[in-house]
């Protein structure tokens, strides 16, 4: 079983998605930390990916920024394990199946529980095509992390029943980016998830703002936040850990009140 939990157990959590390599690995390690010392519960991090499909043109062009840096994910396996020398709170990747399938699963979700990685979000991978994955996930204690959306209707109780680690709820239709406003019927998705599943939820895609974040905890378990703090490393780079660490302090303000 993973430390995923562990997030959720001190109110809502606020979840940090950071792209690894972006511009690279060494500001992304001071952004990690900086969003762990600011109130960060748990940690989204990114492997690049070519064709990220599910992500919007901020998260795109980090990916552009990284692998044109060089960064594969060799690196962002080392770049991890010496994260967790002194980044105790849980930590995931999100990234593609075809990366997985790359690498070769058994041997990266392996070196996963190795290297200190609680869970494993895929976008692009079917709910009902996670048995490609799920036996390496269940034999080295590394969740699967689902992901419900406004299109998934009448499929939200199965997959909340087979849920792990927390269950993630995509706020809107499209791919990842700010939203001025979040219109999914939300409530009823998460009535559906409670009445199935005690797994937390958190909502992702489209919060941006200390207002969002708070009405979105108000729904859920948490909140996760990517592409705000993505363009805060594009706008800043080498000095955006600052940045971040002050952005999380406020959200984080934000969903405990």
């Amino acid at each position: 079983m993973s430390n995923i939990r562990e997030a959720f157990k001190n109110g809502k959590a606020f979840i940090a998605f950071i792209t690894c390599g972006d511009p690279d690995l060494e500001t992304t390690a001071a952004a990690v930390r900086a969003a762990a010392e600011n109130g960060a519960d748990l940690i989204e991090l990114g492997i690049p990916f070519s064709d990220p499909t599910a992500e919007g043109p901020v998260i795109q062009a980090a990916n552009i920024r990284a692998l044109a840096g060089g960064v594969t994910t060799d690196r962002i396996f080392d770049f991890v394990r010496e994260l967790r020398r002194d980044v105790k709170i849980p930590m995931v990747f999100m990234t593609y199946a075809n990366v997985v399938f790359s690498y070769g699963s058994e041997r990266f979700i392996s070196t996963c529980s190795q290297v200190g990685i609680d869970g494993l979000i895929l976008p692009d991978l079917p709910f009902e095509e996670r048995e490609e994955f799920l036996p390496e996930c269940r034999k080295y204690g590394v969740d699967l992390i689902s992901l419900i959306a406004p299109t998934s209707e009448g499929r939200v109780a199965m997959i909340a029943r087979e849920a792990e680690g927390f269950l993630y709820l995509v706020s809107s239709l499209g791919v990842t980016g700010v939203r001025n406003e979040i219109e999914t019927d939300l409530v009823s998705m998460v009535q559906m998830v409670r009445q199935n599943t005690d797994v937390p939820c958190a909502i992702g895609f489209g919060i941006s703002t200390p207002e969002q974040a708070k009405q979105m905890a108000g729904l859920s378990d948490g909140v996760i936040v990517g592409s705000a703090i993505v363009r805060l490393l594009e706008e800043h780079g080498k000095e955006a850990p600052e940045y971040i660490g002050e952005y999380v302090r406020r959200m984080k303000e934000a969903i405990r009140q």
